[in-house]
């Protein structure tokens, strides 16, 4: 029987789904904490931003149709070298870091939820036990944990767009006026930079590709529009929050904010509700990654191949890798605090943004495009990395150094791993309705 695939706005949700996620739950407090009341605008800006690297999601993704998305791209623009056996090694680790960031957020919510304090242990406790949770959960199967998946999706929109209804109406003025002081403005920009990561979901689109209907034109729309869905969810809740509470509410409140913020209309209740809907997401989010990104991820750094078929049981084909991205999880976890995961996953993905849109020039004869707006978005980009590093050299020495520090392991690991195995990435016969050719990957 032939697969169903997928159609338009099943393309649209499962984007939306991905990039409204913990998130928003997780990282509300940490954009407040850099720019204050100016938090919309760093939403947008940040939006805005994801378009540049979306025209070249687009653009290749309509192109080569391929469920190994980005690297993909990198392999046909750049060729197969350590470098691009570097960045195959950094997508693996931006789900490791994400795993991490979805467990200090569950912890945040958990303890809140229990009135319980946020100490260092507590924290590093429930953030290793959910870890361990879905680990297992992974490695055994658990079908119906699967299946939860669209409602535990469908429960978290319907809290955040109540959020969103109820308390529009008790919205101080005062609270979400922005300050275009020089000062404000370049914090909005870390800000931006920082919630950049964000929008990053839009990119699993591509990673569906071979799944989808019709991908040469179903990819780049739905793309498009699920950025555009998501940054006015994000701003709408990000006004409502701020509005409430005030940005020094917010920051008080970082790892729970969006709970805090639903007090002032909903009271108590309001505070549950969105606690638990916070659990539900993170938790969601972790079972997620581990299924749908990490494990794949892992055996695409390892072998340089996806398998052709995405299930779980891919992890008993190559267990260590569970374990390995778990214990980095739970590392990483404990190492820093939201803020500093954060700006963490957005270097990674930057730097594989980069070499996406690189490659995206060196195919713009086969893939199309507009050269000069190649360059201004790559340009675009850069300066988005750029400040980023400079936000983490001043305020998150920590995260600074730790990014440098795992994009030169990543290279030398990826180097001494050629060396002692001869891995190379596997051909694959590849079609589209543009072209037909043979390429050395997959």
């Amino acid at each position: 029987m032939k697969e169903k695939k997928l159609g338009l706005w099943e393309a649209v949700s499962m984007a939306v789904g991905t990039m409204i996620g913990a998130g928003i739950f997780s990282i509300l407090g940490v954009g407040t904490q850099i720019c204050g009341s100016n938090l919309p605008v760093a939403f947008i800006i940040a939006a805005l931003v994801s378009f540049s690297v979306a025209y070249s999601y687009a653009k290749l993704g309509s192109v080569f149709v391929s469920n190994a998305g980005p690297i993909e791209f990198i392999i046909r623009g750049i060729g197969d070298n350590p470098i691009t056996g570097m960045l195959s090694i950094l997508m693996w680790l931006s789900y490791v870091i994400s795993i991490s960031l979805f467990a200090k957020a569950f912890a945040g919510y958990f303890l809140a939820l229990l009135h319980l304090p946020l100490s260092n242990l507590y924290v590093t406790v429930i953030e290793g036990l959910v870890i361990l949770f879905f680990t297992a959960l992974n490695f055994f199967g658990a079908k119906a944990v699967g299946k939860a998946e669209f409602w535990i999706v469908l429960i978290k929109l319907s809290i955040l767009l109540s959020f969103v209804v109820l308390g529009i109406w008790s919205i101080n003025p005062e609270f979400i006026k922005p300050v275009f002081s020089e000062k404000e403005i370049v914090h909005t920009f870390f800000a931006a930079s920082v919630l950049f990561l964000t929008y990053m979901g839009f990119g699993l689109i591509t990673n569906a590709s071979e799944n989808i209907q019709n991908p040469e034109k179903t990819v780049p729309k739905a793309i498009y529009i699920s950025i555009v869905i998501v940054a006015f969810v994000y701003v709408s809740v990000a006004l409502v929050a701020l509005g409430n509470l005030g940005f020094e509410g917010l920051i008080k409140a970082k790892e729970y904010a969006l709970a805090e913020a639903a007090k002032p209309f909903l009271g108590s209740i309001g505070f549950t509700l969105v606690a638990i809907g916070a659990l539900f997401s993170t938790s969601s989010a972790i079972n997620a990654t581990l299924y749908g990104g990490a494990n794949i991820a892992y055996v695409l750094a390892k072998k340089g191949h996806l398998p052709e078929v995405f299930e779980r049981k891919i992890w008993f084909n190559e267990p260590e890798g569970l374990y390995i991205t778990a214990v980095l999880s739970m590392l990483f976890a404990s190492m820093f605090d939201l803020s500093g995961i954060s700006s963490l996953i957005s270097f990674v993905f930057l730097i594989i943004y980069l070499f996406v849109i690189v490659s995206h020039y060196r195919l713009i004869d086969k893939a199309g495009g507009n050269k000069i707006l190649i360059i201004i978005n790559f340009i675009l980009i850069l300066s988005v990395f750029i400040t980023l590093i400079v936000y983490q050299w001043e305020n998150q020495k920590g995260s600074f150094y730790t990014g440098f520090i795992i994009v030169a392991l990543a290279l030398i690991f990826e180097i001494s791993y050629r060396l002692l195995t001869k891995r190379k990435f596997e051909k694959r016969d590849y079609h589209t309705k543009k072209f037909s050719i043979k390429l050395p990957f997959l």
